[in-house]
């Protein structure tokens, strides 16, 4: 990773507190790509900016691992000058791992986001993600040490879940806002519960009356009707969508499927930035799930290596490169007679 001094600023605009400024100047209300452990990389996150994504998130990074380590900084955070605008999502637990994270990586996101939701039970054993909705202290320390030494040229978003006693979680964002935090992500659920259980938009609206500073609502966004139903009931800024993205990164334009132009956009993408076969694979099988007969899935999910993906996909459909006429522009699947 090159040193933060030799590259150049972030631009402001793409300062995620910016874009959420711009779309309510534009009357709308910001889409968010959440954080996925291992998915969230450089080849997805560009697929969703295709799908005019305001802002994506990277996977959870480890601070300590990160500072501590040449090969973790290498294999969790790749970017490029397209990636904007981003937040890497920090999974930490002290003010002095943080405060080393953001010395490192903060020249090359537009936004860091700690990590209070993740429910997890090796990350709550290790006192991070969920852990930390029982230590508003630390978390607020985290911020306001954060804010002192680099203030506005760091953006933080505090992802949180909420308590069972939604007075605990009053008192918790109000304690981080203090502290500093430029905005504050709510998953309506507590670290127990299911995610087959219906998000508490109730709690987040009630919540979004005790914050100051933008809010986004997380949890139960599959499709641009969930969209539309929890910015108009909770009165948030924005939504972030994680399971629904990875199933159809151009949910938030209105389509209810994945269009055959994300199979060919992230093909492409992941041919040229390169990515682990098995996160191919499963990203490929979770673009199709609901597209393609669940045989042909069965299929897919048996091949070996990127070749054999790419030739099964060649046998079966249509698979345009870029630079032919038509790339990335078909909505239905484009299947081989």
């Amino acid at each position: 990773m090159p040193s933060p001094k030799s590259i150049p600023i972030r631009d402001p605009k793409y300062k995620p507190t910016n874009i959420i400024k711009q779309s309510k100047e534009q009357g709308r209300h910001v889409t968010i790509a959440g954080p996925m452990v291992r998915y969230s990389k450089l080849p997805f996150r560009e697929l969703c900016r295709f799908y005019n994504l305001d802002i994506v998130y990277t996977p959870m990074i480890l601070a300590r691992e990160f500072v501590r380590n040449d090969i973790a900084r290498y294999s969790d955070f790749t970017t490029n000058d397209k990636d904007k605008s981003v937040i890497v999502q920090c999974g930490v637990n002290s003010v002095s791992d943080f405060m080393k994270f953001i010395e490192m990586i903060n020249p090359f996101v537009d936004g860091i986001g700690i990590n209070c939701g993740c429910p997890i039970r090796d990350q709550i054993k290790e006192g991070i993600g969920a852990a930390l909705m029982s230590k508003p202290k630390l978390v607020a320390e985290m911020i306001s040490t954060a804010k002192a030494k680099y203030g506005d040229s760091v953006c933080i978003d505090t992802k949180i879940r909420i308590h069972n006693d939604i007075n605990e979680t009053i008192e918790f964002v109000k304690m981080v806002e203090q502290a500093g935090s430029d905005m504050i992500t709510i998953h309506g659920r507590t670290k127990n519960t299911r995610s087959s259980t219906p998000v508490d938009l109730d709690a987040i609206k009630t919540l979004r009356k005790h914050i100051n500073i933008p809010v986004i609502a997380n949890g139960d966004c599959f499709t641009k009707k969930d969209f539309d139903r929890i910015v108009d009931y909770a009165k948030v800024d924005g939504v972030m969508s994680a399971r629904g993205i990875l199933a159809n990164p151009a949910l938030f334009t209105g389509l209810d499927k994945t269009p055959w132009s994300a199979v060919e956009m992230f093909m492409h993408l992941v041919t040229c930035y390169g990515l682990p076969f098995g996160l191919s694979q499963h990203h490929i099988t979770q673009l199709l799930e609901n597209v393609i007969p669940k045989s042909y899935i069965r299929q897919i999910n048996e091949l070996k290596n990127m070749i054999e993906l790419i030739d099964y996909l060649d046998e079966h459909f249509i698979l345009k490169r870029k630079g032919e006429d038509g790339f990335a522009t078909a909505v239905e699947p484009q299947w081989r007679q």
